[in-house]
């Protein structure tokens, strides 16, 4: 916890504001199913499943029990047996479902100091481009692709899919309505989308997702073979930029490893909670 980012009062206030932000989020695009201590989230149509969470305001216990029956019901709709929620907010909730048999992985939660100076975009000499996308962008595909091809390899270091597999990935996804749906959310002003583009190609992309004046910087990757060029680093300041532009005054992302919390740490984010990630063990 960053004592300097805010004090224990505002610590609970700006986490109660991210609980009501992590609510409201997958409601655009998902049906809520009711567990009494959990709230089950089943995305309407194709796309990205979505997960269990804490159910806002609920002050009984959670037990594996509970865990057990929201398991079973997603094992019935055939997603993932995935659970999210933040440890400080929710403490309880760790030891009923690492008692329901799941495997329970941290990531550091981040918010954006409000009164430091907006991350700088930094000038670039190799020639790729740093920029937000529109609804209509030729590199929309690739800045769709280009994640799921970094989450498949993760971690910091330089990796194995380049440009081919990039390309290979986004004709394999032509036709799947993945970036109609993004296309629709663009337009409807609940998602936007930054790239880091060279040769006609994403290399780096990531989203942010206002609700109000909170948004969470999301899914930002980098084609593997394209690491340890400061591409995901560029990409986040520029949704910065276009966030507070939009009116976002609380900033946040959760970060995948220590090792990638220290680059958005160079940015201003600082650590304000856990946010936990809970699956079946492999």
């Amino acid at each position: 916890m960053s004592e300097d980012l805010v004090g224990h009062g505002d610590r609970r206030a700006l986490l109660n504001l991210l609980e009501q932000y992590y609510d409201a989020v997958p409601r655009t695009g998902a049906r809520v199913e009711d567990f009494g201590p959990l709230t089950l989230f089943v995305r309407d149509g194709q796309g990205w499943p979505f997960y269990a969470r804490p159910t806002p305001g609920w002050s009984g216990a959670v037990s594996a029990a509970d865990v057990h029956r929201v398991r079973a019901r997603q094992r019935e709709l055939g997603v993932p047996e995935s659970f999210e929620w933040v440890a400080e907010t929710t403490p309880a909730l760790r030891a009923a479902v690492e008692e329901a048999g799941l495997a329970v992985h941290e990531h550091p939660l981040m918010v954006l100091d409000p009164a430091g100076p907006a991350p700088a975009v930094p000038e670039r000499s190799d020639g790729v481009v740093v920029r937000m996308l529109g609804s209509g962008d030729p590199l929309l595909p690739s800045a769709l692709a280009a994640p799921q091809l970094a989450f498949a390899e993760p971690g910091t270091g330089v990796g194995a899919a380049g440009p081919a597999e990039l390309r290979e990935a986004v004709l394999g996804g032509t036709g799947d309505g993945s970036v109609e749906r993004v296309v629709a959310r663009i337009e409807a002003g609940l998602t936007f989308v930054a790239a880091a583009a060279e040769g006609g190609l994403a290399l780096c992309a990531g989203q942010h997702q206002p609700v109000g004046a909170v948004t969470e910087i999301v899914g930002v990757g980098t084609l593997p073979a394209a690491r340890r060029r400061g591409l995901a680093q560029a990409v986040t300041a520029v949704l910065v930029a276009d966030a507070r532009s939009r009116g976002a005054t609380t900033i946040f992302l959760s970060a995948g490893s220590d090792d990638v919390a220290r680059i958005y740490a160079r940015l201003g984010f600082r650590s304000v909670a856990t946010a936990l990630i809970a699956e079946p063990a492999e």
